[in-house]
C-alpha cells in the first residue's frame, strides 16, 4: 500500500493564482492563436506543480516528489532502515508578493511536519504536513507503527 502526502504548492498560493489566470487566458484565446498553447502550457505547469511525499508501507521505503503538471512524478525511493526516527517540527513560511502599487502581501502559512532523519538525527525528508499539533502527534504514532519507526 502507498500512501501519498501532499505538503506544497511549488510556487507558493500566489504563483498558483496567476498560473490559473494564465492557463484561462490561454484556452479563452486558443480560438484566436495558435501561441496560446504556450500560455495553457505556462499556465498548468505553474498552477498545478506540488511536491508530495510517497510512503511505500509494504516495501519500507519513502520518497519525495515533485509532481510537474500536476502529474508527472519525479523522485528517488529511499529504503527505510530501522535507526532512522521521525519527528514533528513546526514550519513557518511566509508567502510574499508585491501589487502594482509597489505595495507588500504577506499570507503566513503556519503548520506542523513529520520530518525522517537518519540515526545522526540530520534530516532527510518531510513525510507529511499538518494543520495541529495533536493531528501531528496522532499521525506519527500512526506512522511509526505502520512503519516499526521510534519518535523523538
Amino acid at each position: 500500500m502507498i500512501i501519498n502526502n501532499k505538503l506544497d504548492k511549488s510556487f507558493g498560493p500566489v504563483g498558483s493564482f496567476a498560473g490559473i489566470v494564465v492557463f484561462i487566458a490561454g484556452l479563452g484565446a486558443f480560438y484566436y492563436s495558435l501561441y496560446s498553447i504556450i500560455l495553457v502550457l505556462l499556465g498548468a505547469f505553474v498552477s498545478f506543480s506540488y511536491s508530495s511525499a510517497s510512503i511505500d508501507v509494504e516495501k519500507k521505503r519513502i520518497r519525495f516528489t515533485n509532481n510537474l503538471f500536476g502529474v508527472i512524478k519525479t523522485g528517488q525511493w529511499l529504503n527505510i532502515s530501522s535507526d532512522m526516527k521521525i519527528v514533528i517540527k513546526k514550519s513557518k513560511n511566509v508567502w510574499r508578493s508585491y501589487s502594482g502599487g509597489n505595495r507588500t502581501l504577506d499570507i503566513p502559512d503556519e503548520d506542523y511536519r513529520l520530518i525522517l532523519t537518519d540515526y545522526q538525527g540530520k534530516p532527510l525528508m518531510t513525510i507529511k504536513k499538518t494543520g495541529g499539533l495533536n493531528s501531528a502527534k496522532s499521525e506519527l504514532e500512526q506512522i511509526c507503527k505502520q512503519l516499526e519507526l521510534s519518535a523523538i
